[in-house]
């Protein structure tokens, strides 16, 4: 529960704050859990809407509606010339978490929520409280991000 909440806070002492306080949150609705999921999962999830609340209070004054921005897409030929150029074969778990941590906080927590812990499309747009389009769209940018950053420590090596 504290590696959940550390990669979507990525602060040890919030991450820390967030497993106490979903913790007890969870002890205390203990009856409200009704077998539906497996015990694991139900207190996962109390630790990630606690995470993303917890980003929420930070950052109240920077939040921007994604679907207001605009965004350019990149050329799909250039994406296609890029992903050929990733040996994903021998890439290595130091380059993809570095490449993450470069991400902005919301491609990465989104990534996050999508690629290590694997929760679905319709999951993270309720979780995030987004639309299912604006979900799909940011995981489509997040995972071309990263491919472009992961390309770029590619050619630097």
């Amino acid at each position: 529960m504290f590696n959940t909440a550390m990669r979507i806070l990525q602060n040890s002492f919030d991450a820390e704050d967030v497993m106490q306080e979903a913790f007890l949150n969870a002890f205390t609705k203990l009856d409200s859990f009704k077998g539906e999921v497996p015990f694991g999962a139900w207190l996962k999830r109390i630790v990630i809407n606690r995470s993303l609340t917890q980003i929420k209070k930070k950052n109240k004054l920077q939040e921007v509606n994604l679907e207001i921005v605009d965004h350019k897409l990149e050329n799909e030929d250039d994406q296609e010339l890029n992903e050929s150029k990733i040996d994903y074969v021998n890439l290595k778990v130091k380059e993809v978490s570095k490449a993450m941590g470069q991400l902005k906080e919301s491609y990465r927590r989104i990534l996050n929520l999508s690629l290590v812990e694997g929760y679905d499309n319709e999951e993270i747009a309720l979780i995030m409280d987004i639309s299912n389009e604006n979900c799909r769209t940011t995981i489509s940018r997040a995972k071309s991000r990263l491919r472009k950053l992961l390309m770029e420590s590619s050619v630097l090596n």
